[in-house]
């Protein structure tokens, strides 16, 4: 099933066989493997984050944490446009995660195309440890602002070392990345008490990510996935 969007993925959440899960994800400080997925001739293939992506392109995610809590994700797209991606109806409502469980997104057997200018869309992330509007500690997630300006935009480069090596276009910007304290956040993140990047380590393999607390996670948490697409 298709979906079209300005943006480039959204997230709902499918959980599936968690079998094969790793003792690493077991064991150990609080963390989150990511896996960007692109499909290639009817078949789904896992990618390097940084992968600098083509319009029409179809893409999906694969989630899976450690521990227990509720997620959140917005997009702020090249072309201006800023909105939730999930939970809403469309995307999937039940934003439970659960530790150990892999969660394909989106959860409709679906993907997404690729569109807008090219740059980098950045995805916001915030995962919680209790659902927002929770009493009596946390409010509900506020409604996106409306969009505004086009955000500046840096064109994707690709390494030349991987391409040269893989025939690949990465951008070494792209994938996940923490939200620096200086940095001013969208309008209805902003307002979630305690919503911060902590002390995240950011572990960037071949073809997944791995962000990961030193420390249990005990309030929210907030990183950025950026996507470039050309």
């Amino acid at each position: 099933m298709q979906r079209r969007f300005a943006v480039i993925a959204a997230v709902a959440m499918a959980a599936t066989s968690a079998a094969g899960q790793t003792k690493s994800l077991a064991q150990g400080p609080n963390r989150i493997e990511l896996t960007l997925e692109r499909q290639e001739g009817g078949n789904w293939r896992a990618v390097d984050p940084g992968l600098v992506f083509d319009t029409g392109d179809h893409v999906r995610f694969r989630f899976r944490a450690n521990f227990e809590g509720y997620l959140y994700v917005m997009d702020q797209a090249t072309s201006g446009k800023y909105e939730t991606l999930f939970p809403r109806e469309d995307t999937g409502e039940q934003n439970r995660i659960e530790a150990g469980k892999e969660y394909v997104v989106p959860a409709t057997q679906g993907w997404f195309r690729i569109t807008g200018p090219a740059g980098h869309d950045v995805l916001y992330w915030l995962v919680t440890p209790l659902a927002l509007g929770a009493p009596p500690k946390y409010q509900p997630l506020p409604p996106p602002p409306k969009s505004g300006a086009v955000p500046p935009r840096l064109t994707p480069r690709c390494d030349d070392t991987i391409f040269k090596a893989r025939g690949e276009c990465v951008d070494s910007s792209a994938g996940p990345k923490g939200v620096k304290p200086a940095e001013k956040l969208p309008e209805n993140l902003s307002g979630v008490p305690g919503a911060a990047s902590r002390e995240l380590m950011f572990i960037r393999e071949q073809n997944s990510s791995v962000v990961a607390s030193p420390a249990p996670i005990a309030g929210p948490v907030i990183y950025e996935f950026r996507v470039a697409h050309r």
